[in-house]
């Protein structure tokens, strides 16, 4: 390599520059380290219970033509009432988009009015106050709904196809679920439908399923429908064990809890709607305003069945659910 003299003057400048240049890319990396967008995440879940949530919003994003976004995950850890904090948190990172879960929604719009939020519900968003109107909510916020109550008819009449001498279901729910009034009366539409009885229990903390499953073991239940929201969603793994334990066969909203163990599930996809929502992160991210943007709803509703639950549980599962599924586990 040559040897640059500082005794000539142009070869100094040469070398200056060069010097110059090196010094300033540690600058350019920086630089553009700093126009990675940092994301918001909030939920009241554990992390390990919806870790793959915030994987299909960065996939969304990067269908979106955000290839890489940082993402800052808050947990609440199963503890609503830390949701406020953690919201305050991300607000004061001042993150250029929130994805968050219904209740952590509300912590956010009291938090900010400006920082775009983007909620993921299974629960109406107008009526449960998150947007005036679903079209143009206006404001700062917009989102994704996997609206169940729907499909919980449906969900009953596949649990009496599959276990059709069962006369009596026990239905537990989450007295918190935002959306319980018409789950409840779809459950009671669709059983009295079908001449069924209902054994009803509700279990909204961890402590309580355990005593609803005693309750639903001493019953005549022959079957089992667990309702919708977030909290029975994030305890898929112990309702499934639970179901098993007592040799229940047990329907679920969401295709988690049959990955899980679980016989078999109808509704809309929970990972879809993240990935949909990290979709808008990256819309957001291209200058559109998300009061402009419509709340989205599910267009596809998806059935998971797991056949190694089913042949445990000594059912036999029609062809033409097993053809029509959009899941199989065996």
């Amino acid at each position: 390599m040559p040897v640059l003299s500082p005794g000539d003057p142009m070869k100094r400048r040469k070398f200056i520059s060069l010097l110059g240049g090196a010094a300033a890319w540690p600058l350019l990396a920086r630089a553009q380290q700093s126009t990675v967008p940092v994301i918001g995440f909030l939920r009241p879940s554990k992390a390990e219970d919806a870790g793959h949530l915030v994987a299909a919003v960065r996939q969304g994003a990067r269908e979106a033509g955000y290839p890489k976004v940082k993402i800052e995950a808050r947990w609440g850890e199963g503890q609503k009432e830390r949701l406020p904090k953690l919201a305050a948190e991300l607000v004061a990172l001042n993150v250029e988009a929130v994805v968050a879960s219904i209740d952590a929604a509300l912590a956010l719009k009291a938090a900010t009015k400006s920082i775009p939020i983007i909620f993921v519900t299974g629960a109406d968003p107008v009526a449960e106050g998150l947007v005036p109107r679903v079209n143009r909510p206006g404001g700062n916020m917009t989102g994704v709904t996997f609206y169940d109550v729907p499909t919980t008819g449906k969900r009953l009449e596949l649990l009496h196809q599959l276990v059709p001498k069962a006369e009596v279901i026990a239905v537990l729910q989450d007295p918190n679920y935002e959306a319980l009034q018409a789950e409840t009366h779809e459950v009671e539409v669709a059983t009295h439908t079908m001449g069924q009885k209902i054994i009803t229990v509700k279990a909204g903390r961890e402590q309580e399923i355990d005593t609803a499953f005693s309750t639903i073991a001493g019953s005549a239940a022959g079957a089992l429908f667990i309702g919708a929201g977030g909290f029975l969603n994030s305890r898929r793994r112990q309702l499934v064990e639970l179901a098993a334990l007592h040799a229940i066969p047990a329907c679920f909203p969401f295709s988690e809890a049959v990955a899980a163990g679980g016989l078999f599930s109808y509704g809309a996809s929970l990972t879809d709607a993240y990935r949909r929502a990290g979709h808008y992160v990256g819309r957001i991210l291209k200058g559109e305003k998300p009061g402009d943007l419509p709340v989205e709803f599910p267009t596809k509703f998806e059935l998971a069945i797991n056949l190694k639950t089913a042949k445990t549980l000594g059912l036999i599962v029609p062809a033409s659910l097993v053809a029509g599924a959009d899941q199989v586990v065996e």
